[in-house]
């Protein structure tokens, strides 16, 4: 059971990449729609106060508020489907679409038969929203959630179902429709009378993470640091970042022209929302603590890599130093921590423990200190946000001040317990093929050699490998038998790790580069399959 459930957790975290990876990009074009409509920004730069420009960022800022309102539901509906399909993907997002709209309107006629829907000037407080133009119980993100793993569900058991005879025109995809239609009827009407209870008790454990303080915050930062070999901290950070578990704040946006408050929850949709009309914002919501995570990217992680650097033999410096200037350099600029990470993660998992501890402590001073900064991954998002808005707003300095004495810290604990244990952290040993992939000449030549014939050997051969997808940086492949793996010969495809879950599904960490390692995988798949 247990084993079960560790498998259906992992594969829902895999999936909800998917729509999570989209919503990043959003927060950039909010910021850039900010600067061209940022009055202080005018005042540095005179040649933006313009109506081409300010109505430029007028409508791209204003074109996105629906994604993260609105539209915030069905873009998981969606984005799940695809995540979790096992195959005919494109199906499944459509019919995951095509069942949200089931839903919403199947709740709203039935709340209409037994007269339980409240006046439109009453809304406020009941439990009722409009969405989409129709009025149901306010389900919030949960609702796409929710549909997105029905419908992937309803799709991979009937996806290859074929009916007989005259209604053999009904099976497959559109018999995956069909169930999905009857079973969004059936849940919008068990969820009418269901969801008012569970929203209490997540109002309660909202409140209830709220008011632990920084006990919460530190548990948060350190759960999402030390998840990460297994992936699961993609279960953690989004429900704060997009429900309400990370609060919920009314925003002014401008709709038609006029300013409008509406209500936003979840951390990120808050702050962008208040992107979108960042002159009407005096400081940015307190609930930008839960998107802290990027602090010790920034400059924390910089001691640990310059106490692993110190520790090294001699002649292992060189070439050390390469390594960590190039794993450090996609923490910094991107926010990808991995490569930095897995460079002392299973050589020396005390300094990872280490290390998701001082992420922890680096959040709660951020909270101690009262910050509104917004540090969701590296310098770039860092500085495209926050310096526009103004230290007033953010208070953007003192982040770096944190960063700085993380720093400090990593880099005394990690050099004292790299000596005081003889931990064998990159250079602390002859070093081997397996530590040289993470020089960036290196990895483009493997790269750049190594086709996804030759990966799909090693994982075991074509029989083995049953599903490959990614996240952000990491190869995610289910198998039949992870005994199969050849270990040693996927680190010459470029992979500066390979970690396997368990018998059936393995990661193997390419970075950022991931996407295009899948491509040649899935090319060689198709190829061989057709």
């Amino acid at each position: 059971m247990k084993k079960i459930i560790v498998n259906k957790l992992q594969e829902f975290a895999k999936g909800i990449f998917v729509p999570v990876l989209i919503l990043p990009i959003v927060g950039i074009l909010f910021a850039f729609a900010s600067i061209f409509t940022n009055s202080r920004v005018h005042n540095v730069l005179p040649f933006l106060n313009n109506s081409f420009f300010i109505d430029f960022g007028k409508i791209l800022g204003q074109s996105l508020i629906p994604i993260i309102g609105t539209y915030l539901g069905i873009l998981f509906a969606v984005g799940l489907s695809i995540g979790l399909a096992k195959k005919e993907k494109h199906h499944a997002a459509l019919v995951g679409m095509l069942s949200y709209f089931v839903f919403i309107h199947s709740m709203n006629t039935y709340m209409g038969i037994k007269k339980i829907l409240v006046p439109v000037n009453q809304l406020r407080g009941s439990g009722q929203t409009i969405l989409m133009g129709v009025q149901i119980i306010d389900m919030g993100i949960f609702l796409g959630i929710a549909i997105g793993i029905i419908v992937p569900y309803i799709h991979n058991k009937f996806i290859d179902k074929e009916l007989k005879g005259a209604f053999q025109i009904y099976g497959g995809p559109r018999l995956v429709f069909i169930i999905s239609a009857f079973s969004m009827i059936l849940f919008s009407v068990v969820a009418t009378y269901v969801w008012p209870s569970v929203q209490q008790g997540i109002n309660s454990i909202s409140t209830f993470i709220e008011n632990s303080g920084e006990i919460g915050i530190f548990t948060y930062g350190f759960l999402d640091r030390l998840l990460i070999p297994t992936g699961l901290h993609h279960l953690i950070y989004p429900t704060f970042l997009y429900t309400n578990f990370g609060g919920n704040e009314m925003v002014d946006v401008i709709k038609n022209g006029e300013v409008v408050p509406q209500m936003f929850e979840g951390a990120r949709n808050i702050y962008n929302a208040q992107l979108s009309n960042i002159d009407s914002v005096t400081r940015f919501t307190k609930y930008t603590v839960w998107d802290a995570r990027g602090i010790s990217k920034i400059l924390g992680l910089w001691g640990a890599a310059f106490a692993m650097y110190k520790t090294a033999n001699e002649e292992n410096k060189p070439k050390i130093k390469v390594i960590l200037l190039s794993a450090m350099g996609a923490s910094v600029l991107a926010g990808v921590t991995e490569p930095i990470e897995f460079s002392f993660l299973f050589t020396a998992p005390i300094l990872f423990v280490i290390h998701a501890i001082l992420s922890g402590l680096g959040m709660v001073a951020f909270s101690l200190l009262d910050l509104r900064s917004i540090v969701p991954n590296g310098i770039i998002d860092f500085i495209l946000i926050n310096i526009p808005a103004g230290i007033d707003r953010t208070g953007w300095p003192l982040v770096l001040v944190i960063g700085l004495g993380q720093a400090i810290l990593y880099y005394f604990i990690f050099k004292f317990l790299i000596e005081k244990l003889n931990l064998k952290t990159p250079g602390r040993e002859s070093l081997n093929e397996n530590v040289k992939l993470y020089s960036k000449k290196d990895y483009q030549n493997k790269k750049n050699e190594n086709t996804g014939k030759d990966i799909i050997d090693y994982l075991g051969g074509i029989n083995n490998v049953v599903k490959v997808e990614n996240c952000y940086t990491r190869l995610r492949v289910t198998v039949k038998d992870s005994t199969l793996i050849k270990n040693k010969e996927l680190l010459t495809t470029g992979a500066s790790n390979v970690i396997i879950i368990d018998k059936e599904n393995i990661q193997i960490v390419y970075g950022i580069n991931v996407r295009s390692v899948r491509n040649k995988v899935e090319d060689y798949l198709i190829t061989e399959t057709v």
